[in-house]
């Protein structure tokens, strides 16, 4: 495969409703689409970085300068016969793993083309359909939440995630657990505890939650070993799991029993794949997390979710749950009984829909073997 183009593009979406977090609001997203040609097929791939550097270190502005500067003059022009080499390529630049896996993911999806077998059979996947959660962001009510996990359990989702934080966490935990008391529910706290709080969150034992999601500091992991030798529910980490390393000194810390794999996170599918493997290895199961992700995103997020170490309902969800027109098509959908079924076209399974991504564009740059060229918006 030889990189003759790449398309970088800033897409303005908004959100059906705002989703609140322990550190931010969003309502309006700046999805970053990566389009590569290779030998006259087009593959595409999602940079998933945040408008603001509450979640890592990386936003929309940081991956874009990142990627326009020094992965497109590392990449372009070069051959690879995997997806997988790009991770050689870029091995000069430290960290940016969001704007590192939209290039890769990007190669993924030409080589299983090129290949004729869906993406997710390409990666290994051995599931022909995936268990899906819904991921709700602090509500301003429990009336208000219960009316949301009323809906989403309507739509046949498997496990209910529910953000929280301190001064929303016990009494909206107790309120829903009240009132549902035998669904699969879990916790997202997004670093918003210290291990000061510990008995606070000894008290979320007592509803009986199928993990708490990255309790503490966003680049911890052996205070959370220390959490989660006093806690009864186990602790799923997140945000401090970047590579397989990452993953390999957790588990034999015991910081965790459950390990959330997000693309963006850990650089790509081929990082992907080794936090993956040492899990499996390990008896760790895993889920895929989600980023407000276009139709793309959530594409390779479905292909990825396929492999066999992906035994928990994940964030990847319905396309109509967060936008009122995606960007592929078909879009998204879920089952009514929780689960999406793996596509088996070629590649990633669902079309770009060119004329959509097209009006949403607000920003553009396109580079060709030896050219580049700033693209005007029109």
């Amino acid at each position: 495969m030889r990189i003759e183009t790449i398309v970088l593009r800033e897409l303005a979406m908004r959100l059906k409703a705002p989703f609140e977090t322990s550190s931010e609001v969003t309502w309006n997203r700046r999805v970053l689409l990566v389009e590569v040609g290779c030998d006259g097929v087009i593959g595409w791939g999602e940079i998933t970085a945040a408008e603001e550097p509450f979640y890592n270190a990386e936003t929309t502005d940081t991956a874009w300068h990142i990627f326009k500067d020094f992965i497109v003059p590392a990449v372009l022009g070069k051959s690879v016969q995997h997806g997988a080499e790009i991770q050689g390529l870029l091995a000069s630049i430290r960290g940016h793993q969001m704007a590192k896996a939209g290039l890769e993911n990007a190669l993924w999806d030409i080589e299983a083309q090129q290949e004729g077998i869906p993406l997710a059979r390409l990666l290994g996947g051995t599931q022909a359909e995936i268990p899906c959660g819904a991921s709700i962001g602090i509500q301003e009510s429990i009336p208000a939440l219960c009316r949301k996990i009323d809906t989403e359990l309507r739509a046949g989702y498997q496990r209910i995630k529910l953000k929280i934080k301190p001064g929303k966490d016990l009494d909206v935990i107790g309120g829903v657990r009240a009132r549902y008391p035998e669904i699969n529910l879990m916790v997202d706290a997004n670093s918003a505890y210290a291990l000061q709080d510990l008995n606070r969150l000894r008290s979320f034992d007592q509803y009986h939650l199928t993990m708490i999601e990255q309790p503490l500091s966003w680049d911890d992991i052996y205070q959370h070993a220390v959490l989660q030798a006093q806690l009864e529910t186990p602790i799923c980490l997140d945000e401090c799991i970047h590579t397989p390393s990452h993953a390999e000194a957790a588990i034999q810390l015991r910081a965790c029993r459950v390990i959330n794999i997000k693309l963006g996170r850990v650089g790509g599918h081929s990082l992907a794949r080794q936090v993956h493997n040492v899990c499996l290895r390990n008896s760790i199961p895993v889920w895929c997390g989600g980023m407000l992700e276009s139709g793309v995103g959530r594409a390779h997020n479905i292909a990825m979710s396929a492999l066999p170490g992906f035994v928990l309902p994940g964030d990847v969800s319905a396309s109509q749950r967060y936008w009122h027109e995606d960007i592929i098509a078909p879009e998204v959908e879920v089952s009514d009984h929780g689960t999406i079924k793996i596509p088996n076209l070629p590649g990633l399974g669902y079309a770009v829909r060119r004329e959509r991504v097209e009006a949403l564009t607000v920003r553009r740059e396109h580079w060709t073997t030896g050219v580049r060229s700033i693209l005007p918006v029109m």
